[in-house]
């Protein structure tokens, strides 16, 4: 059965306990909405190591509007049924209080990497995607911890700062998990009204041929997409773009 620890306090305890302070621990953390994209995180988390932990906390800090974090699906007993057939040791899920008791006052900044592609249309996310990291990792004090691809720019920026401040955990990616019509999965594609979920296959599609970047902006523009990027970086294609309210983003290697 998974347990649900609510405090860092109480996780900090059973962290140098004898039943854990010895064995290989694993960490998931996310936002919640729990999707097959996420499963493949978290059984590849558990198959490779002693304990697992995964975090649910929908971080304020790192959305640009606050209708957005409104809108943030939350699935609480749909993911905690996922996490128990999987056999998740812990969950940890905090409130904002507990993670941010300082008030967003201290913040982990990047200068490159955080200012293009996604960071350059959402100012200020990354602080918050780092910031909270830092926190979870420095809480979690985890072996391994695991991230998908379909987010790369965060992953590699993730992977980046736990390198600068020394972090002593194994940054592990895991490749995108796609729905049959090749739209990757993510926990907003749950806001996307049935007819705009159809039309979203047109953008891996397009992501995925052999158009060039420019071709593809124009034809996701006629089709109605708004389009905030599609740009090529080093040996991988990434695109971002709104289908109504909704923001997705993807990227494929090249």
């Amino acid at each position: 059965m998974t347990k649900i620890i609510r405090t860092v306090k109480e996780w900090k305890q059973l962290r140098k306990s004898k039943g854990l302070v010895e064995k290989r621990i694993g960490f998931v953390p996310t936002m919640g909405a729990l999707h097959k994209g996420h499963a493949s995180l978290i059984k590849k988390c558990v198959s490779e190591n002693d304990v697992s932990v995964v975090s649910i906390f929908v971080n304020p800090t790192q959305f640009n509007q606050t209708e957005d974090f409104e809108r943030y699906p939350k699935t609480l007993e749909d993911d905690l049924k996922l996490l128990e057939k999987l056999k998740v040791d812990f969950l940890f899920f905090p409130d904002y209080e507990e993670i941010y008791k300082d008030n967003f006052r201290y913040r982990i900044f990047e200068n490159e990497l955080s200012k293009i592609l996604c960071g350059a249309f959402r100012l200020g996310h990354f602080e918050g995607v780092l910031t909270v990291v830092f926190k979870l990792l420095n809480i979690i004090q985890p072996d391994r911890a695991y991230f998908g691809e379909k987010d790369y720019q965060q992953y590699k920026l993730i992977e980046g700062m736990c390198k600068a401040f020394f972090f002593d955990v194994e940054i592990i990616p895991l490749s995108t998990v796609r729905e049959a019509d090749g739209l990757a999965m993510s926990s907003r594609n749950i806001l996307l009204a049935k007819e705009e979920r159809i039309y979203a296959a047109n953008f891996p599609r397009l992501l995925m041929s052999e158009k060039s970047t420019e071709e593809i902006e124009k034809e996701l523009n006629s089709l109605g997409f708004k389009v905030d990027y599609i740009t090529e970086l080093n040996g991988r294609r990434f695109g971002a773009v709104h289908i109504g309210n909704v923001r997705l983003i993807d990227n494929v290697k090249l």
